[in-house]
C-alpha cells in the first residue's frame, strides 16, 4: 500500500461519510477510523490497494484550522522579531507561550532560508520585518 488516497469526511447524522470520486467509492462509519477502514475495503472491491486518509470537514473545523494557521503565522513573525532583538530562545518561548523546540525549529528554518538568499535579498527581508 504505497499509494495514499485523500478524502474529506462530512458528518451526516451520527455517521461520517466520504466519497473518493476518483475511484467512485463511497464509505461511511460512526467514527473516522471506521470510515477510513470502510473506504479501504471499498477500494479493494474495485481493485485498488491503497491507504486512505480522511479529513473531517465541518464549518467549525474549518474555522479552527484557519485560527491555527493564523496563530502559526503570528508565532513565526513574533519569533523572528524577537530574534532580531537578540532575545534568547528561552525568553522567546516564554513570551510567545510556545514550546522551546518549536522556537528552535522556526529559528533554524529562518537561518536556512537566510543562507539560501543573496545578501541583498536578506537585507531587504530584514528591513521589512523591523
Amino acid at each position: 500500500m504505497s499509494e495514499i488516497i485523500m478524502g474529506q469526511a462530512h458528518r451526516r447524522g451520527r455517521t461520517w461519510v466520504t466519497h473518493l470520486a476518483e475511484h467512485g467509492v463511497y464509505a461511511d462509519g460512526r467514527t473516522l477510523r471506521a470510515t477510513e477502514a470502510n473506504a479501504v475495503e471499498g477500494l479493494e472491491l474495485v481493485g485498488v490497494r491503497a491507504e486512505v486518509t480522511v479529513t473531517p470537514v465541518t464549518p467549525e473545523l474549518e474555522t479552527l484550522r484557519a485560527a491555527d494557521d493564523a496563530r502559526e503565522q503570528a508565532l513565526r513573525a513574533a519569533v523572528h522579531s524577537l530574534a532580531l532583538r537578540r532575545t534568547t530562545r528561552h525568553d522567546i518561548a516564554l513570551a510567545a507561550r510556545a514550546p522551546a523546540w518549536l522556537v528552535k525549529q522556526i529559528l533554524a528554518e529562518q537561518t536556512k532560508k537566510d543562507d539560501s538568499q543573496s545578501p541583498a535579498e536578506s537585507a531587504t527581508t530584514a528591513e521589512g520585518t523591523v
